[in-house]
């Protein structure tokens, strides 16, 4: 074999170890010397057969072909001449007996048909003289279509080679019952590809397939090899592209229309009906299949199945009474070897069959020809609902279709809607654009719709065009559009969402003003997420309590919410509350639904929230795996205005690990990339990132101006929801730059803003920013042990560790270096076990300041207690309270918590009531 089909075979072979390992072992070493391979039609076989042929010759083997042919299946000993006539000319060498009788056989000679089992003993005679000089591999496939005078040589052969220098490999059909599965030879089986090795097969084969559509395929064609490679022939190039809905039901190539639509099309009349109907109602329900049969002219009955069940197309289960294709493809099979005539009456008995209001939607939508505006609306109402649960893809289809049964008016207005859809959850744009296209082409004068402003909108901003010009045009639609401002009219509803995302990713104050007079004109009253997320995505740092309350309400019934786009709406207004800790399940429903071909869209939306509150809590390797996630789905659904999303969190975790350049270059990138197009919030969160950059790579000066670009300090900037993320940093750049004045500026405007009313998160923060910029040491420490020690504090471990830093570098510095150890111990675990390398280091340079000569590695060292923590354990066990402890050692009762803030974790406690039974513990383990 060359080399290029030695490459191919090896392709046709991803996941196939086993069952290579097994055959080459059969040819090798075996003492068995025959083995049969059975499989479903396109498995594989023929595929294994081709790499034993290669094994074989490598070894020395002389390899001999022959097939079962079933136009041939007739002909008396046709495959056995097909084998045997590479060895016609040792048939002179036989005795006279066996030579007349396989040359009659053959059709070599004249005379009457020979003893079968004479004809054996020859033909078995012969291959042991061809294998004199070479052993020898005898290689039959499609054994199931070998006559019947053949078959009973073979196997006759096959059952007598143990000991010769033959051996035989076989491949046939499962379920044939033929002579071959029951013969008593070895058999294996030969199993559909696990997933993984279908897609690669599938991407090694046909690498232009989106996501969505190579999903599809790996669906339909259930690990059957053949079918990995022919399903997507058989599409066009808009539908491999993603460009063009898929049917219901994938078609097939032209092999496998030889596997599939011959079995099919050979079945009675009335068993290719019953399987009509169940292929297109889909879910198998055999009560619904049989009251749409009985709606059908000459109906069947369901006993009409039986020779489909014999023939291993489908099996019944009469106990939960459903019906099941054995392979997905047999449902191909069988509307390839339908009618259109034949289609439509099934989908018109079918939608009288069923109370599912989708499903008769459809039916009567497939059934119908021309236009007919009922089943239009009732098309619509479905793909409502099914928008709501997530399926967009199944919505568009529905619209697509309204709007094909649709007059003129309803036409355009339903295309639209599906370019929205398109857009808006699926990220995919160019057919979005296709379908506006065809909008305007069915009513070229009428005035956009809603539906299709937005459409539009999110083209252009994914094309690069500018947000200005994006929010321009969708505000103009809102204003002159004839919905009255109706608060029940969804297309404006839906509309206002997306001009508070435009006002969000632009952070323009004129935006923000154009959507609350938008929305302030409403009527009776807007939807109530609408107002509750454009008041915290607005200006979180001044929302107000009721609004936050109502957030949490929203947030407590998340659970019960199925619609992914009012998830990640409600996840965009939790986003800066810090509140995406109670939405976490949300969110990975619909990661989970993209990840199984759902909406592409709102699968980034969910991925960024989550990657951001991954960061926050220090789950930094998830955070980095949902990134490039990010990433890849940008690439693969063409949404490149969204890469910055992921950027983000990419730059987050390299300015956090300490790679200052790559966090400093995906920082620059984000900047420049989106400063063209109007992104600011983008560009912020860039400054952000780069700030970060700047501190752990010890550049302060660079931090201060990078985080004065976020909010000017002393200013809480309106509009800008970064600037509490950045607040923490910020305060901390202007007081390693020396300026002291800047950071207290800045904490007191926070604090007259009253930030730590917003969330947990904030709280912690406050008390925290109020320590740093504390000019007295003892109310600077006092704040500090109340910041650490904050309840859940230990949910957000970087911003702890920061605060444990600061805290004990502020201790050594009032020269309390002892009582220092304890947070700089801590701090550099959760640096260390974040891989955050340059505050780990930082944090060992405070620490050898402060004279631990501890093992670096062991974060927790069991230290002995110093003489004055003794003491004031002591007192603290004996029930005394800091106050009177101070008053008994001159010191103050701020003084006394640091030091049991210290004690407790060197002893392994938590709280006082402990301290009694581990001081005499450690009593009873003294060496005296």
């Amino acid at each position: 074999m060359s080399e290029a089909g030695r490459r191919d075979v090896d392709a046709d072979l991803l996941g196939r170890d086993d069952d290579l390992a097994l055959i080459r072992g059969f040819l090798l070493d075996d003492a068995t010397n025959s083995l049969v391979l059975l499989g479903e039609p396109g498995v594989g076989k023929t595929a294994l057969m081709a790499a034993a042929s290669v094994t074989a010759t490598d070894a020395g083997m002389r390899v001999i072909r022959a097939s079962g042919v079933e136009f041939e299946a007739d002909v008396a000993y046709a495959v056995l001449h097909q084998l045997l006539f590479p060895l016609a000319g040792e048939v002179d060498n036989l005795d006279p007996e066996h030579r007349v009788a396989l040359r009659v056989a053959l059709g070599f000679g004249t005379g009457p048909a020979p003893d079968r089992l004479l004809a054996s003993h020859a033909a078995l005679m012969l291959l042991q003289r061809g294998a004199a000089e070479q052993p020898l591999l005898l290689l039959m496939d499609d054994l199931q279509w070998m006559d019947r005078a053949s078959v009973d040589v073979v196997a006759f052969v096959a059952r007598r080679l143990s000991g010769t220098r033959v051996r035989f490999l076989g491949a046939m059909r499962t379920g044939s019952c033929g002579v071959f599965e029951n013969s008593g030879l070895r058999r294996h089986v030969v199993m559909p590809l696990r997933e993984t090795a279908a897609r690669q097969l599938l991407d090694a084969r046909h690498p232009g397939l989106t996501r969505t559509v190579a999903d599809r395929v790996l669906a339909g064609a259930k690990g059957n090899p053949l079918a990995l490679l022919e399903l997507p022939s058989a599409l066009s190039r808009g539908q491999r592209e993603g460009n063009v809905d898929l049917p219901a039901v994938l078609p097939l190539g032209d092999r496998l229309e030889v596997l599939f639509v011959r079995r099919v099309a050979n079945l009675p009349r009335p068993t290719r009906e019953l399987l009509l109907l169940a292929t297109l109602e889909g879910t198998g329900d055999l009560g619904v299949l049989q009251a749409a049969a009985q709606r059908l002219a000459d109906p069947p009955e369901l006993a009409d199945l039986v020779p489909a069940e014999a023939d291993l197309l489908i099996s019944v289960d009469e106990s939960s009474g459903v019906l099941t294709f054995r392979h997905p493809l047999t449902r191909s099979g069988v509307i390839r070897a339908s009618t259109s005539t034949d289609r439509r009456r099934a989908h018109t008995a079918l939608a009288a069959a069923t109370n599912h209001s989708e499903r008769r939607a459809w039916h009567l939508g497939q059934a119908t020809v021309g236009t007919d505006e009922p089943v239009a609306a009732l098309l619509e109402d479905a793909a409502r609902q099914k928008a709501t649960r997530g399926d967009i893809r199944g919505a568009v289809a529905a619209l697509i279709r309204a709007a094909e049964l649709s007059p003129a008016a309803g036409r355009a207005r339903r295309l639209a809607e599906a370019a929205y859809l398109d857009a808006h959850a699926a990220g995919d744009f160019h057919s979005a654009a296709q379908l506006l296209a065809s909008a305007r082409h069915a009513q070229p004068h009428a005035t956009p719709s809603l539906h299709a402003a937005a459409a539009t909108t999110l083209v252009v901003i994914n094309n690069g065009g500018h947000l200005d010009t994006a929010h321009r045009l969708l505000v103009h639609a809102i204003e002159s559009g004839d919905h009255g401002f109706d608060a029940r009219e969804p297309a404006l509803t839906e509309a206002l969402h997306l001009l508070l995302l435009l006002c969000f990713f632009s952070g323009r104050p004129e935006g923000w003003a154009d959507f609350a007079r938008l929305l302030a004109m409403v009527r009776p009253q807007p939807e109530h997420l609408l107002v509750v997320a454009g008041a915290t995505v607005l200006d979180p740092g001044r929302v107000s309590t009721e609004m936050i309350e109502h957030l949490d309400t929203l947030i407590a019934g998340v659970h019960q919410e199925t619609d992914p786009s009012r998830i990640l709406r409600l996840g965009l207004a939790a986003q800066h509350t810090d509140r995406h800790g109670d939405m976490r399940d949300a969110l990975w429903h619909v990661i989970r639904q993209g990840r199984d071909g759902g909406p592409a869209r709102l699968h980034l939306s969910a991925l960024l929230q989550l990657a951001r509150d991954d960061f926050k809590m220090g789950l930094w390797a998830e955070a980095d795996e949902l990134a490039a996630e990010g990433l890849q789905v940008c690439e693969q659904s063409q949404c490149p205005f969204f890469t910055w999303y992921f950027e983000y969190i990419q730059a987050l975790l390299a300015a956090g690990r300490g790679d200052t350049a790559a966090a400093i270059e995906l920082s620059e990138r984000m900047i420049s990339m989106n400063a063209a197009r109007g992104a600011q919030t983008a560009v912020r969160w860039g400054h952000h990132a780069r700030t970060l950059a700047e501190l752990g790579g010890g550049d302060y000066e660079q931090a201060f101006l990078a985080v004065s670009r976020i909010s000017k300090p002393g200013e809480l900037a309106a509009h800008v929801q970064v600037s509490l993320w950045a607040a923490i940093d910020l305060v901390e750049a202007a007081l390693r730059t020396g300026r002291h004045a800047e950071a207290v500026a800045h904490v007191a405007t926070l604090q007259r803003a009253g930030v730590a009313r917003i969330s947990p998160l904030h709280g912690f923060l406050m008390v925290a920013l109020a320590a740093m910029v504390e000019p007295d040491d003892e109310r600077a420490l006092t704040s500090y042990q109340r910041a650490v020690s904050e309840d859940g504090a230990h949910r957000w471990p970087f911003d702890l560790a920061r605060v444990r830093l600061a805290y004990g570098e502020r201790l050594r510095r009032a020269r309390a270096t002892s009582e220092a150890r304890g947070p700089l111990i801590q701090a550099l675990k959760v640096f260390e076990e974040l891989g955050a390398v340059p505050w780990a280091e930082r944090t060992r340079v405070e620490l050898r300041a402060a004279r631990w000569v501890g093992d670096q590695d062991d974060v927790h060292p069991d230290a002995v207690l110093t003489p004055q923590e003794r003491e004031i354990a002591l007192l603290a066990a004996s029930g005394l309270t800091n106050r009177q402890i101070g008053e008994r050692l001159f010191i103050s009762h701020r003084t006394v918590g640091a030091h049991l803030y210290q004690i407790f974790p060197k002893l392994g406690i938590s709280s006082r009531v402990a301290l009694r039974d581990t001081l005499v513990d450690l009593d009873s383990r003294s060496p005296g």
